[in-house]
């Protein structure tokens, strides 16, 4: 392994991404004592969809890989939401 390439994260860094997703989970826990009606789902998936890049970026080190990893993640992401998408439009149609 080429030493010059290798990375290495702070513990200082990881528990600040550790306390800030443990802040996001505190706030989706408080967030069902409201009642926000039909932006409830909305806003516990854009909370989740916060905590799921932070995990990416810097506990499965995409901030430090090649960048077309982050690029390839991007478009499974984006064929999966295409998919989740079509799903619902079918389903309303058929209503």
């Amino acid at each position: 392994m080429d030493k010059s390439n290798a990375h290495t994260s702070s513990y200082s860094g990881n528990l600040w991404v550790w306390a800030v997703l443990l802040i996001f989970t505190a706030i989706t826990v408080t967030i069902t004592e409201f009642d926000f009606a039909a932006l409830t789902v909305a806003i516990a998936l854009t909370i989740a969809t916060i905590k799921a890049i932070l995990v990416a970026v810097y506990f499965m080190h995409l901030k430090f890989d090649n960048k077309i990893l982050a690029v390839f993640l991007v478009l499974v992401l984006m064929i999966f939401l295409s998919f989740i998408i079509l799903t619902f439009v079918d389903y309303i149609h058929r209503l």
